[in-house]
């Protein structure tokens, strides 16, 4: 019997990026399989010359912390409470998201994936977390998913001008993994100011993970789409509904009736509070 070829480098990173591994975690291959007793010592390096006492590096970046000195869980949501409270504008949240190292996911993403479309939108999206394309981009909802967002909001007479679109997490997850629920409370303060910073007139939530976050609800999103709930800024009361993710009716088109009427539903209460 013949054996098979081996594979090719192109077809390792094909089959590597479609199981999801797209960025690496260290400089160089780690073996897995080695017996951690027995694994060969690194090898050794002659001693570095100490770098100059700080009063003579001008200019330098500033060290980044080690590991051991990371903030705690709930002092890194402390401080996304306390920074987002300040922030007097959009542009504002921006560069203290920029500037934000509380939340690890910063640390794997390529950048920030603030927003897309007009800050004076009616109506508001809300996802979870950006995904490859998101990360490469910059901006959210630019894959597949985004795509078929676009023609979902077009149905009603929308686009990327009319709405304004976010993500609960505005950094992407290695290997689009589930954010845990310290990253997602971490990160939640600064969609709640954005969201309050935007003040539409209808906030959507879209897949069940955003639905949960924003609107305090442990229902699954099957019991939550089509619902109408209040979600209260602190300053104002906002009709939000909870609708599936794009992604899901990517994977799941046969609910793309159920999606149809939430847009309905969406519009129709966009109507009325124009009239009001």
């Amino acid at each position: 019997m013949t054996p098979e070829p081996a594979p090719t480098i192109r077809q390792l990173l094909a089959f590597y990026l479609e199981a999801g591994v797209d960025c690496a975690l260290t400089d160089e291959p780690v073996n897995r399989l080695t017996d951690p007793d027995t694994a060969p010592a690194p090898p050794r390096t002659e001693p570095r010359e100490a770098p100059p006492p700080r009063s003579f590096m001008q200019g330098a970046a500033p060290i980044p912390a080690a590991r051991g000195d990371a903030p705690s869980p709930e002092a890194a949501i402390s401080s996304a409470r306390e920074a987002a409270r300040t922030a007097p504008s959009l542009e504002a949240l921006r560069d203290l998201l920029e500037k934000f190292d509380g939340c690890a996911l910063k640390n794997t993403a390529t950048r920030l994936v603030f927003s897309d479309g007009n800050p004076q939108a009616r109506v508001m999206f809300v996802g979870e977390a950006p995904g490859r394309e998101e990360d490469i981009e910059g901006l959210p909802f630019v894959g597949r998913s985004g795509q078929l967002l676009n023609r979902m909001i077009a149905a009603i007479g929308l686009d990327r001008t009319s709405a304004y679109i976010a993500n609960v997490i505005p950094w992407r997850p290695p290997g689009n993994r589930t954010p845990t629920p310290q990253e997602t409370q971490i990160c939640l303060p600064f969609i709640q100011r954005q969201i309050e910073l935007v003040n539409p007139d209808v906030l959507v939530t879209l897949g069940n993970p955003s639905t949960q976050t924003l609107l305090s609800t442990r229902e699954g999103i099957m019991k939550t789409r089509g619902r109408w709930f209040d979600y209260d800024t602190g300053t104002r009361v906002i009709r939000a509904l909870a609708t599936f993710h794009p992604a899901y009716l990517l994977r799941s088109p046969s609910y793309k009736r159920m999606a149809w009427q939430d847009l309905r539903s969406i519009a129709k209460a966009l109507e009325e509070t124009k009239r009001a």
